[in-house]
């Protein structure tokens, strides 16, 4: 990877549940919704997220690569709306917005 770009592995946009049980399948217009994934590589200027953190970002802003025929996206670091990080210390959300 190069200077602050960052390569996640995008979560399945499959159907999925509300809070109340309902099932929205993944066809459902719904207006701009962001999109969780998993970092896979970083860039040696990429200062705020690790490998295997969950980054929350655009699916709008997304530059599609296969690689070994799975396929990622490439993202800059700036493009990345949240993270959501393991590492954090005992009491701590983990959330980064």
């Amino acid at each position: 990877m190069l200077h602050d770009r960052v390569l996640v592995s995008a979560d399945d946009a499959s159907e999925r549940r509300s809070s109340a049980g309902i099932v929205i399948p993944a066809t459902a217009a719904v207006g701009r919704r962001l999109s969780w994934a998993t970092v896979v590589a970083v860039g040696p200027h990429v200062r705020q997220v690790q490998v295997s953190d969950r980054v929350l970002f655009d699916p709008d802003d997304k530059a599609e690569v296969e690689l070994h025929g799975k396929g990622y996206v490439l993202l800059r670091e700036r493009d990345l709306h949240a993270v959501a990080a393991p590492r954090v210390d005992d009491g701590q959300t983990g959330l980064y917005l």
